[in-house]
């Protein structure tokens, strides 16, 4: 499991307590990485110092890069202990920090990753969720199917369950370059790099309450929009149909 975490320290204790009432979702080996992206508050002692029932563990950013540096860390982090431990048939769940995902569907992506899909993706229904946002998550979706043909309604949910296999040939085909926007533009980016791998992405309806969190959303709305396209034209480059 991979948990982004930037000024989380309101947040992230009722996250770890939350997990801890699930300790179906970490089966032998399983390992929480909390990444840490440079926090300015209590967020890295609060993981540091964490000594209750999860098998949790800090990956350190030492300056805010953004969502897109806290996944490669993790990404990183997790392929490592896949491979070091041959782990046939591993997972990787990402999910959100500010307690905003609904752990109660995790088990059913988890069932549909076990089965048929390499990727499966939280599908949002959004409740209590602000009207910028709502309209963001519409467009973005609507962006990425239509310019980077990813078939899928929600592409910049955290909440996500990867087959490692997927995640491995990804960094295999990109390397360095598998993230490459720094915002939350990431998530769009390597779902549309996945979805040109072929893969099999599949998506399960979640709900979204943003009145979970504990404070602001850290979504800086029209950086992610110009991130967006941004991305887009890049894609367009890489596949030599960038418009003239």
């Amino acid at each position: 499991m991979v948990v982004p975490a930037f000024n989380e320290e309101e947040n992230l204790p009722r996250l770890l307590a939350e997990l801890e009432t699930r300790p179906e979702l970490f089966p032998g080996g399983s390992v929480l990485f909390v990444v840490d992206d440079g926090s300015a508050d209590s967020t890295p002692l609060i993981v540091s110092s964490y000594d209750g029932p999860l098998p949790v563990e800090l990956v350190r950013l030492e300056r805010n890069q953004g969502p897109g540096a806290a996944f490669r860390a993790g990404f990183d982090a997790a392929l490592s202990r896949a491979r070091s431990d041959e782990a046939e048939g591993a997972l990787v769940v990402t999910l959100e920090a500010d307690t905003t995902s609904d752990l109660d569907a995790v088990p059913r992506m988890i069932e549909r990753a076990r089965g048929d899909a390499d990727v499966v993706l939280a599908s949002w229904v959004m409740v209590n969720v602000p009207l910028a946002r709502r309209l963001l998550s519409a467009g973005a979706g609507a962006f990425v199917r239509s310019l980077l043909g990813v078939d899928a309604k929600t592409v910049s949910s955290f909440l996500r369950v990867y087959r490692v296999g997927a995640l491995e040939r990804a960094v295999a085909r990109h390397g360095d370059d598998l993230i490459r926007e720094s915002g939350f533009a990431c998530k769009a980016e390597l779902l549309a790099k996945l979805a040109a791998l072929g893969v099999c992405i599949e998506e399960v309806p979640v709900d979204l309450d943003t009145s979970q969190r504990v404070g602001k959303s850290k979504m800086p709305i029209a950086r992610t929009f110009v991130a967006y396209w941004r991305m887009a034209f890049r894609q367009w480059r890489a596949r030599g149909t960038a418009p003239a």
